[in-house]
């Protein structure tokens, strides 16, 4: 699906598909695919890192190879949603490895957690020794995935 971004032209954005498909490509191959030579390429590389529109590179890694395939949706609800307690909340969520996304709804419930574990016994201990112990949590709810169907974080300028 190709989207536009309001604010990016079409050398911004093949900049930016180009390196969803491959984040390790060279300027000189980058500036190639997108039609440009090497210095306005770079040029327009930079200002996308400096404006934080690309804000890193990383390696995409398997976590079904790595034996990390047991996925878990949890809801969490929380017994006070102000500020200072959600701040609280966030601060211990980003200490518990196995969440690999957390979400604020606006729902029936206040967070949205995408939990990666071993199995089925390794989510138990980590939904009853960490999920349930982070500050203000009222109740959880888990959805087990049974296959990711589409699971892809790169959007396609």
């Amino acid at each position: 699906m190709q989207m536009d971004f309001p604010g990016l032209d079409k050398f911004d954005q093949a900049i930016l598909h180009a390196l969803g498909e491959d984040g390790r490509i060279s300027i000189a191959d980058l500036a190639r695919r997108i039609g440009l030579s090497k210095t306005p390429t770079q040029a327009r590389l930079r200002r996308l890192e400096k404006e934080g529109i690309i804000t890193g590179y990383r390696a995409l890694i398997d976590p079904i190879r790595l034996g990390l395939d047991h996925v878990a949706f949890v809801e969490v609800k929380l017994t006070d949603t102000r500020e200072e307690a959600l701040a609280k909340f966030n601060a211990a969520l980003a200490k518990v490895p196995e969440i690999e996304q957390a979400h604020l709804m606006a729902s029936h419930f206040d967070y949205l957690l995408k939990v990666r574990t071993r199995s089925m016994s390794a989510y138990r201990a980590v939904l009853g020794e960490k999920i349930s112990a982070l500050p203000h949590v009222a109740s959880t709810s888990t959805y087990v995935a049974m296959q990711a169907v589409i699971e892809d974080s790169a959007l396609a300028p």
